[in-house]
Order: structure tokens, then C-alpha cells, then sequence
């Protein structure tokens, strides 16, 4: 049996050329809608290497991997080729259990892809124009609730039809949203990103991002108070690599937190996004600010002691989950 949901490709030719399983298509469409608390939105792509290895990714993606794995089946907004690395996409998130009711399918773009090479053993990336993230339709806004929580970061927004599609669920989104700052060069524009931090509740950047926009940086803090009151914002994170994070939030209250010295760095690819992937948690979950900061540091430690973004062991989650006992609220 077919999926007869007017706006599911599952039962499709589409669905046929990527192989989607007819259980998988009634699971999604049955059990997996977009009416959850998080919503992400943005690019999922892979690293292709020049060895020929790929590796699946984009922030976006890296977050709500992160999300799900701690309980959270955030909806992740984005749009995919008709193609192999489509595939692979929803197969990974279906392997996963992730929410792909809004994954959208191109049949003229392809699946994002950023060719990496090296040039005196530094990597160098190419983001490619013109990928199916890059054209993101626009989702139903009606399905956002006063009290879910929306993510962006600003790669996928360097097209016109994708910056439509988040301004159209933003006009209906009543609830907070977390820009994810990643300035990607030639990709970004000061002006977008300061209308952009002007629509946000949470704003974080690296403290690279952060000078970009805010040159002076002589005290961090003194910086990040004039940023935060500027754009009005609830919530300002600026990470700083082995130096830790600093946080502040509108009642001025202030945190910062230093990875442990011992702390082994194997790949700080994925540090970013499993910093913002705790810091939307705890947002969400309502946690004070400085176990936010606590928390997420501590995640992103352990993250960048393992090779690449994301972790396919749910008992390595589960060792957080634990500790932090998010499931029982």
C-alpha cells in the first residue's frame, strides 16, 4: 500500500528511485508529523574528500542528529536531490529514527555537496552553488506552536527562494528562535546577518564570527553586552575554541566555561554544533544559563575526542542522558 498524503513523495516515482521502504513511508506518515516543539531548518550536505571518501553533514543536520538522539525528534526543514547522497540521506535518518516529514525531495538539484582539499596539509572547502538546500519550498508556518523553538543557521540562506521559505515560517513562528552564526566566505552579507539578529531570541557565533561583526573585542564581556542590548537579544554564546565560552543573557547574568586541559582533540569539526545542540536543549528544557554552559562545553568535549560530527552509538548519548536526566524532564 501507498501513501495517499497529497503532499508525501513516499509513494511516488520519487520514492521508487530512492528506494524508500513502504513500512518506512507509512511510519513517516502516520506516526512522524512537523506538529513537535523543535523545528530545525537549513542545509544538509557532505564533505567530499579527495580520496574519495564523503562524509554527511552541515550544521543544521549535525544539530538535530544531536536533538534527536537526546530525546528531542526535533523537525528537520531541508531539501535534498533526487540522487545517490539523497539517498543516503534518508537512509541515515531513517537508521536514525528521525523526523523527515519535511525533508524535501529536488528533482533538479542536487543533494549539497562541499568538495574539500588540502593545501600545505590546511583544508580548503568549495561550497558548490546551486543545491537542492539552496531552494528550500515553503513549508506549511501553521504547523509552529507559541511554544516550539526554531533553528537557523545562515549558509542555507544565501539563496533568495530559501530565505523565503524561513521568513514565511517566521512570520507565523511564535515562539524563540536560535540563529547559529556561520559565516561562510563568499556566503554571507553584514546587512542580512544584522536583520537576521534582529528576528532571533539566541544568537551564537565563534568568537571569529563574532569580531566580524563586532570589531571591538578588547573585553569580551563589555562586547558582548553592547552586542546582546543592540540586536535585543535573550541570549548571546560566543565559542572561543580551547579557550571555552562566554554566555550572557538579558538579565545580565553571565557564564563561562574552559574545556578540561586534559581534554584529547581527535576532529573539532562537529565542536560548534554540539555546542549549539546543547545550548538549544537547554533553552527548551528551561535549564539556568551557567548548566547550559556547563553542559554544553562538556558535550562538545567529548565530541571532538571522537572522529567527525555526529555519533551513530546511542550509548554514547545515553551516557549524558543519564547524567542529565533529560527524559524525566
Amino acid at each position: 500500500m501507498s501513501c495517499r498524503r497529497k503532499e508525501c513523495w513516499h509513494g511516488t516515482a520519487e520514492r521508487n528511485k530512492l528506494r524508500v521502504p513502504n513500512n518506512a513511508c507509512r511510519l513517516a506518515c502516520l506516526k512522524t508529523t512537523c506538529a513537535v516543539p523543535i523545528k530545525i531548518f537549513g542545509e544538509v550536505l557532505f564533505d567530499h574528500f579527495p580520496n574519495g571518501a564523503t562524509v554527511l553533514g552541515g550544521a543544521p543536520f549535525n544539530v538535530a542528529w544531536h536533538l534527536h538522539a537526546f530525546g528531542q525528534s526535533p523537525c528537520f526543514i531541508s531539501r535534498i536531490g533526487l540522487d545517490a547522497e539523497g539517498e543516503s540521506v534518508i537512509k541515515a535518518m531513517q537508521a536514525w529514527e528521525m523526523n523527515y516529514s519535511e525533508l524535501q525531495l529536488d528533482n533538479h538539484y542536487p543533494t549539497g555537496a562541499v568538495q574539500i582539499s588540502f593545501k600545505q596539509d590546511e583544508p580548503c572547502y568549495q561550497i558548490l552553488t546551486d543545491q537542492a538546500y539552496d531552494f528550500i519550498s515553503v513549508p506549511d508556518g501553521s504547523k509552529f506552536g507559541a511554544g516550539s523553538l526554531l533553528y537557523h543557521g545562515t549558509l542555507a540562506l544565501r539563496n533568495e527562494v530559501s530565505r523565503q521559505a524561513l521568513q514565511n515560517i517566521k512570520s507565523q513562528h511564535q515562539g524563540k528562535v536560535f540563529l547559529d552564526v556561520n559565516l561562510r566566505e563568499p556566503w554571507w552579507r553584514k546587512d542580512e546577518i544584522l536583520q537576521w539578529l534582529g528576528e532571533a531570541d539566541w544568537v551564537k557565533l565563534n568568537r571569529e564570527e563574532f569580531q566580524a561583526l563586532q570589531p571591538d573585542l578588547s573585553d569580551m564581556i563589555v562586547a558582548m553586552k553592547y552586542f546582546r542590548q543592540t540586536h535585543d537579544l535573550e541570549g548571546l554564546i560566543v565559542t572561543c575554541g580551547e579557550q571555552g565560552a562566554y554566555a550572557i543573557n538579558m538579565t545580565g547574568e553571565q557564564a563561562k566555561v574552559v574545556p578540561d586541559a586534559t581534554v584529547m582533540v581527535i576532529d573539532s569539526v562537529g565542536a560548534g554544533d554540539a555546542f549549539s545542540a546543547i545550548a538549544m536543549l537547554g533553552i527548551y528544557l528551561d535549564w539556568p544559563l551557567p548548566l547550559i554552559m556547563e553542559r554544553a562545553q562538556l558535550f562538545a568535549s567529548a565530541m571532538v575526542g571522537r572522529q567527525g560530527a555526529t555519533v551513530q552509538d546511542k550509548a554514547f548519548y545515553q551516557t549524558f542522558l543519564a547524567s542529565w536526566l533529560v527524559g524525566s524532564g
